[in-house]
């Protein structure tokens, strides 16, 4: 028996941004981004920060590389390995474009509440209905 799109026992609609940032075709810094950043900050290591995110080692790279080739200046920096071994760190610009990412994040989402929203979501249904015909 098909369910009732206006049944108040479903979940209220949801709104979801995502903050992009583009340098041309590419995305400079987005939500995976900016985990990656924060993850090399606290691991030392883009390889450890990949691994602590689930990510593959050539995935992880190539989000750094990217990165360092869409900003004035690269986000992070590397060091080879030796007898001090090697690691990675954020550049000044690395901490600043994460810090003011996750600002924009927040006031984004805040500006994501109030009126305009409120009335989007009383006049959306919880599902969409099994026909329009219905």
């Amino acid at each position: 028996m098909p369910t009732d799109p206006t049944d108040s026992s479903d979940p209220a609609p949801t709104l979801s941004i995502r903050t992009r940032l583009y340098c041309g075709e590419d995305i400079a810094m987005g939500p995976g981004k900016v985990a990656l950043l924060e993850a090399i900050a606290r691991e030392g290591s883009i390889s450890a920060a990949g691994r602590a995110l689930g990510m593959s080692y050539r995935r992880t790279w190539m989000l750094v590389d990217t990165m360092n080739r869409c900003w004035v200046t690269p986000l992070v920096e590397t060091a080879a390995g030796g007898t001090q071994g090697g690691g990675a760190r954020l550049t000044d610009l690395g901490q600043t474009v994460a810090a003011h990412y996750r600002d924009l994040e927040a006031r984004i989402a805040a500006a994501a509440e109030g009126a305009a929203w409120d009335s989007l979501r009383a006049a959306m249904l919880p599902r969409p209905k099994p026909s329009q015909k219905g």
